[in-house]
């Protein structure tokens, strides 16, 4: 299965050539190149891309906030003139960062650290997940919430479990159906039968805090209506 690929940049040569790159390489679809961040923002949040190449100096939208509202939902390779942003890119995970101008084998080494897309369904009510060299089910009905820490993922379960596991929040997203689980913050998933009391900038699971993000109001806010 092909990784996605979309170009954000706000140079037409440096999306021509990245461009050209992508097809060039095996097991890489271009699905999208693109000079306007937000155009780029909603394709990402609607999860059309498994890797997008993001400039960091753009007027329309800066780099370091397009990360901050859709930091989880693909993986990132920063691609700019400036080194400056390398520490606070990895804040965000981001699987690497390229200085212009970009070399094809540079580009190449950049695109072997994205792991392949899952293929495989989730199995029906749980999953299995890699905590402390064993492979653990996790049924869907004992999952309060999971939290993101860095490389890691938390799942907190009914039964007072904290499960840690080498996996990316995004990936859990995807896995989790959508009529049971949704993403209210850009390190928390939430089990929507946990929930107690909605408020603006946080949720209740019981006794429990979960703070609400700003980019995350209007799908909770949806979802809730339903």
């Amino acid at each position: 299965m092909s990784i996605r690929c979309l170009i954000i940049d706000d140079e037409p040569l440096a999306l021509n050539v990245l461009a050209g790159y992508i097809q060039q390489t095996a097991d890489l679809q271009l699905v999208d190149l693109t000079t306007r961040p937000r155009h780029g923002l909603t394709r990402v949040l609607n999860r059309e891309a498994d890797l997008v190449f993001l400039d960091i100096e753009m007027k329309e939208l800066h780099g370091m906030e397009f990360l901050k509202q859709a930091a989880g939902y693909a993986h990132f390779i920063l691609t700019t003139a400036y080194p400056d942003y390398a520490l606070q890119g990895y804040e965000f995970d981001v699987k690497d960062y390229l200085l212009k101008p970009i070399s094809y084998e540079r580009f190449i080494k950049a695109v072997q650290k994205i792991p392949p897309p899952v293929t495989a369904p989730a199995s029906p009510g749980y999953f299995f997940v890699k905590s402390e060299y064993k492979l653990i089910r996790v049924d869907f009905a004992d999952i309060i919430y999971l939290e993101g820490l860095r490389d890691y993922v938390a799942i907190h379960t009914a039964m007072g479990q904290k499960l840690l596991t080498l996996q990316s929040l995004g990936s859990f997203e995807k896995e989790l159906p959508a009529a049971q689980f949704a993403r209210v913050h850009k390190s928390y998933i939430v089990s929507l039968s946990r929930i107690s009391v909605v408020e603006k900038n946080r949720l209740l699971l019981n006794e429990l805090i979960i703070p609400v993000g700003e980019t995350y109001r209007a799908k909770l806010a949806g979802i809730i209506k339903k």
